[in-house]
Parts: structure tokens; sequence; C-alpha cells
């Protein structure tokens, strides 16, 4: 067995697919493979089955990448630690946000950090706020929307970042279109259109609904607030977004507030490795809190 041998596995078993864990290792997948087949006749015992077009974990699989994950995040930390010792005059930044604030919020601020410092490559990757947690590992910082998720690695912060309000979003000549608010009652009444299962404002809006004893109908599901729009402009159904995706609206689409109190979450900012963060990452931080 050997280091790189744990870390291939880790990869592999958070990617749940061989060929994309080759990816994020920049490996080939025969390279990967070969790890993965020396580290299992080490081991003695099937750690992997094939399942679709992924891996499903063996018992053994799941007691070995406990460890296979406690080497990486040790990898991780010591990546941090010479990151600080080099500065900032170099070095990249991988950024993971779910949908809302990396839409609305984000560009702003990697452009500011951007011309800041320019020498400093950024990336940044989208999804809803379960996908974005499931890559925490693979990330120097997250921004998520709604409830802090459970199961966190030991070494992340969690800093409340912005409040932001979800409403309802209905077409221009809808019925309800000519209220400030409305009730979910009401909404009920009508078909939905909804986010993804995994996203921030799903979750926030059926637990709205679970409160009051309610059963919405649920006429479209979509990935993506832009979709969720689209479906609702096609008289699909009432949708549910961010306000802050409506600011620049060209009037087919009117927001409402839901209840008179309106549906509030916030967003939140997530450090991984926080005991030796990167400097980009503290940088960056900084530049967000301020």
């Amino acid at each position: 067995m050997t280091p790189e041998q744990l870390l291939t596995f880790a990869y592999v078993a958070e990617a749940g697919n061989i060929s994309r864990a080759a990816d994020l290792l920049h490996l080939s997948q025969p390279a990967v493979s070969g790890q993965l087949r020396a580290l299992q006749e080490w081991f003695g015992e099937p750690l992997y089955r094939r399942s679709g077009h992924g891996i499903a974990l063996t018992s053994a699989g799941e007691r070995l990448v406990e460890h296979a994950r406690q080497l990486r995040h040790a990898y991780a930390q010591a990546r941090g630690v010479r990151d600080a010792w080099r500065g900032i005059a170099s070095g990249s930044l991988q950024l993971g946000a779910s949908t809302t604030p990396a839409s609305y919020v984000l560009p702003g601020l990697v452009a500011a950090f951007r011309a800041r410092y320019p020498a400093v490559a950024l990336q940044l990757t989208d999804g809803n706020t379960r996908e974005i947690v499931q890559r925490l590992s693979q990330l120097d910082m997250a921004f998520i929307e709604g409830d802090i998720p459970a199961g966190l690695p030991a070494d992340t912060a969690v800093y409340e970042w912005r409040a932001d309000e979800v409403v309802a979003v209905v077409p221009a000549d809808h019925p309800l279109a000519r209220r400030d608010s409305v009730a979910l009652a009401d909404l009920a009444a009508y078909s939905l259109v909804m986010r993804e299962q995994g996203s921030g404002v799903r979750g926030l809006i059926e637990r709205a609904f679970q409160a009051e004893g309610l059963a919405p109908d649920v006429a479209l599901e979509l990935a993506g607030v832009e979709g969720v729009k689209q479906a609702v402009r096609a008289g699909l159904g009432i949708g549910f977004v961010s306000i802050m995706s409506m600011r620049h609206e060209d009037g087919a689409l009117v927001a409402l507030r839901v209840g008179d109190r309106g549906l509030t979450r916030t967003l939140s900012i997530l450090l991984p490795h926080a005991s030796a963060p990167a400097r980009a990452a503290s940088l960056f931080l900084e530049m967000c809190r301020a």
C-alpha cells in the first residue's frame, strides 16, 4: 500500500465514478484503476463493486475509506501551510457555490479579487447546496444557502454571510399578480414549479408548506433558477426564487412576498481546512466579510 493509492481511493469513493476521479486527479483512467487494484490486493478483500456507470463501496471499502479521507485531509492541511508560506504572489483558489450566490453575488467579488491579485487563478464551480457540500474537500471555500448540513468535516469553519428572501414568482397577468404578498394556502391552490431536490430554495419551501399542513401540487421540477423562471413565463405554474434573481426582470414576471414577513434564509460561507487555510482563501474571506 502507498499513500497515493489511499488518496486515489478517497477521490474515487467521493466521486462514485473512476472516470470522474481520474479527471479530478489529472490521471488517466487506467492509472487510477491500477492503483485501486493494487490497494485491493494489499487489503485482501474487494473494496468496491460496479454499480451502473459508477462504483459502490463494499463493507470493507467503507471501513478503509475513512482512513483514506483522513490522509487526504492531512495532505490538504500541508498544502495550506505551504501556500501560506509562499504568499499570494501566485497560486490558485477553488471556490464552490450554490446557485444563488454563484449567479448573483460572487461574480462581482471574484472580479474585485482578480483586479487586486491578478496572479491568483480562480475557479468557481456551482451546483445546488447538497452538491457543493459533497465537493467540500476539493474546495478552498464554499458558499451555500439555507440550513447548515450536518456532518461537515471537523476542520470546517462556518460564517453567516448575508440574508436572502425567497419569493413566489407569477406571470404579470396571473390572478395573484396584483398582490404585494400571498399566503401559502393561496399558493397551494395552484400548480407549482420547484427546484430540484438538494436545492436550498426547495428545502425552505417544503418546510414552510409542511409547517402549515399543506400538500402543494408540484407540476414540474427543474434544476436552476433561470429554468424555473422560464417555466413560469410559459404558464406551467408558480415558481420560487431568490429575490436577487429578480433584479433585472423585464416586467413579464412579478415577485410576491410569501406571508406577511416573507421567507428568509441565510447565505453562509464554509471554510474547509480552517486551521490552515490557503493565503488566497483567507484574503478572499476578508473581502467577502468586509
